[in-house]
């Protein structure tokens, strides 16, 4: 039953990789943004690390404080024990004594190593942070590019189509025609005048008087 479920997983998992291709190729700005969001993300992942080894950190200054005020306790409490002449109390004081201070010398190394490492892992996120936000700037470089780039598409589209030929075919037919009723406008007026001026002539000569 569960190698059935694991299959119909990858199966739907291939499918739904095949959409988001084909996405991205329609939209490459898609794929893009996923891996800002992966980028985002991760930094998240990073910045909740850094705090928890900050917590870590915190945790081991407390008990290497402590253990330093149980050395000085239990040294203090030797010397009384020694100087009562309480041997058995004054061993006692000494056994504890040694353990505290063993365990001050690897909660101090700890310690160390906790903060090298807390600036290691807060370097790295600064550094994550910045290539985050060259990653921003990267978008919106390739956003106007694209942007640019489907414009020009369709313009070029537009002023190469077969309707701009036919179009400019148009307006030339439609121009020519203008002018031939222009010329015809022209012809017709100077016409008029003329047999105008003849009439006017011909009564003129019918009547001398």
């Amino acid at each position: 039953m569960s190698h059935l479920l694991t299959r119909i997983k990858d199966s739907v998992m291939a499918d739904l990789h095949d959409l988001m291709d084909q996405k991205e190729e329609k939209n490459p700005i898609a794929h893009v943004n996923q891996y800002i969001r992966d980028c985002e993300h991760e930094v998240k992942k990073i910045k909740r690390l850094v705090e928890k080894q900050y917590h870590i950190k915190q945790d081991m200054s407390r008990e290497l404080s402590q253990a330093k005020m149980m050395v000085e306790k239990r040294n203090r409490h030797k010397l009384l024990a020694e100087e009562m002449q309480e041997v058995e109390l004054a061993g006692e004081a000494q056994q504890e004594l040694e353990q505290f201070e063993q365990r001050v010398q690897q909660l101090t190394r700890m310690h160390d190593q906790s903060i090298k490492d807390l600036e290691a892992l807060e370097a790295k996120y600064v550094q994550m942070k910045q290539k985050l936000k060259d990653l921003y700037v990267k978008r919106l470089e390739l956003r106007s590019r694209e942007n640019i780039a489907r414009t020009k598409q369709g313009i070029n589209k537009v002023l190469e189509t077969e309707l701009v030929s036919k179009s400019a075919s148009k307006f030339a037919e439609l121009e020519n025609y203008i002018e031939r009723i222009e010329q015809r406008v022209y012809t017709d007026h100077r016409l008029h005048t003329l047999d105008a001026r003849f009439a006017e002539l011909e009564k003129k000569t019918s009547n001398p008087n």
